[in-house]
């Protein structure tokens, strides 16, 4: 019994579909380039309280007005005594759009900027804080490892990290200071 395709015609189809089988399966295998990977995350925050307190008299400046002091990279910072604020200028390393000056206040987050001055003039660089240590006024603490230097405010957690690896705003993290969105804070009565 002869069918209506002959064999020629049925070798022709299966050949057909081995070719169309081997195609999509080699379509899978086609070599694409990976995405980038993502950036490494950025160092952990520094356990400020767990370094030993630096004497706040050996970093004062300006007839006491401010404590002055520089962190690994010949960073000039300062905690002002008047107001609380606290903040660093220098050749900041990987800051945020190639920023070399940050500050902060006593509560919120901090922010980087540029400047084409010193925002703190100083004869000399301020005496170094020395890796392990910590100095605080009121509530912003500073402090480094010798590496990485971090500067908090107590009262909401906000803050910076300077760091060869990036440096960065820790922003409030306080969870009794936080509001919802609902207008009132979860942990309020």
């Amino acid at each position: 019994m002869h069918s209506i395709y002959g064999e020629p015609v049925l070798s022709r189809i299966l050949i057909g579909l081995v070719a169309a089988g081997a195609a999509v399966m080699g379509v899978a295998g086609v070599a694409h380039a990976d995405p980038e990977p993502a950036p490494p995350p950025p160092p952990p925050p520094l356990n400020l309280g767990a370094l030993a307190p630096a004497k706040p008299s050996d970093f004062a400046m300006q007839d006491g007005a401010v404590y002055g002091f520089a962190v690994p990279g010949d960073i000039a910072c300062v905690i002002s005594r008047g107001s609380g604020n606290y903040g660093c200028s220098g050749p900041i390393p990987a800051a945020p759009d190639g920023a070399n000056v940050v500050t902060g206040a006593q509560q919120g987050s901090p922010g980087f900027s540029s400047s084409d001055r010193p925002l703190y003039v100083f004869d000399k660089l301020p005496n170094r804080l020395l890796p392990g240590t910590r100095l605080s006024f009121r509530n912003v603490t500073c402090g480094t490892d010798g590496t990485t230097t971090q500067c908090t405010n107590s009262f909401d957690g906000g803050g910076f990290v300077i760091s060869p690896t990036g440096s960065f705003v820790l922003g409030p993290s306080n969870p009794l200071l936080l509001n919802t969105g609902e207008g009132k804070n979860p942990y309020f009565n």
